[in-house]
């Protein structure tokens, strides 16, 4: 059955009556002040020369540790590893995750960090984080870097049944620009339960496999260079002062480097298939470790130095 509407279609009387709200609103909104443009933030590229540090911070009082300084000086060091050393990003180990939060806060704007935590793992499976103690929070490894960090995450390897387990964790900072990947390996006996074992050659391999082009790795690899001295001169995989190069590397068959230790001896590293332009050690006065300071080309892609 067909309806007469008289001309109109249905629901023609509401609409038309809506019509001298919307005129009355539009001139209210004429007489409101025009809003400013949002400004939309520029994306940052990479700089064509990047310095990149690792530093064991030894900020775990228990790991004996005790007399290596406390919060303030350490929180200290840390910055002027940026302020006076140039350094754009930092990978960490052995921090406290409020040491590293003050840190972020003296730096200022612009600084990002991402954390890990170290756990204990018992007997029964259960895991319990590391403190720091002085209230500073919980240990872990770090990367602080001066532009956000994203595509953040840790890598797989092996690690104690029962034990400390430490870790690596990787970011992509200036994105798409450089990935780094910092690292804290286990020592032999880590692994209460089969003490024998060792676990430091699945976890190289496992760091250097997930390294790739435009990538800074490396960390407190807790073993020293595998020269003939080095009776763990075998966990050692061929890519690490192959495929890339170690910040003090010397030519392709160098397998040396100046101490990272205050008492001597070489086990932090930083390795990368980006051209060097420079390597610097640095003792901070705060840390039974030294910092290592690489420079990479970021303009010039990849491919490593003879």
């Amino acid at each position: 059955m067909r309806c007469d509407t008289g001309g109109r279609t249905a629901g023609g009387p509401a609409r038309y009556a809506a019509r001298p709200l919307l005129v009355l609103a539009a001139a209210l909104l004429a007489l409101l002040p025009a809003s400013a443009p949002v400004p939309v933030p520029e994306p940052r590229t990479v700089p064509d020369r990047l310095r990149i540090a690792t530093w064991n911070m030894c900020g775990v009082e228990q790991w004996n540790c005790g007399g290596t300084g406390e919060a303030d000086r350490k929180v200290r060091a840390l910055t002027e590893l940026v302020t006076e050393d140039g350094a754009d990003v930092v990978l960490l180990q052995e921090v406290c995750d409020r040491d590293l939060a003050d840190a972020r806060q003296a730096l200022g704007p612009g600084w990002d960090t991402a954390f890990r935590g170290y756990a204990h793992r018992s007997a029964d499976g259960r895991f319990a984080p590391v403190g720091c103690g002085a209230h500073r929070g919980r240990a872990g490894i770090a990367v602080l870097a001066s532009a956000p960090l994203s595509r953040v995450g840790t890598v797989d390897a092996q690690q104690p049944e029962v034990g400390l387990h430490r870790g690596a964790l990787c970011a992509t900072v200036f994105e798409p620009g450089v990935r780094v990947c910092g690292a804290h390996l286990s020592l032999p006996g880590s692994d209460r339960a089969h003490p024998r074992w060792e676990l430091g050659d699945d976890q190289l391999a496992a760091l250097v496999d997930a390294a790739g082009d435009r990538t800074v790795f490396g960390g407190d690899l807790n073993s020293t260079p595998p020269t003939a001295s080095n009776a763990r001169a075998w966990i050692w995989p061929d890519g690490a002062f192959g495929r890339y190069r170690e910040c003090d590397q010397q030519g392709p068959d160098g397998r040396t480097g100046r101490p990272t230790l205050a008492s001597g001896g070489k086990i932090d590293y930083l390795f990368t298939d980006l051209p060097r332009s420079g390597c610097s050690v640095r003792d901070t006065s705060a840390s039974d470790h030294l910092a290592l300071i690489m420079e990479v080309e970021t303009g010039r892609g990849s491919g490593v130095q003879p």
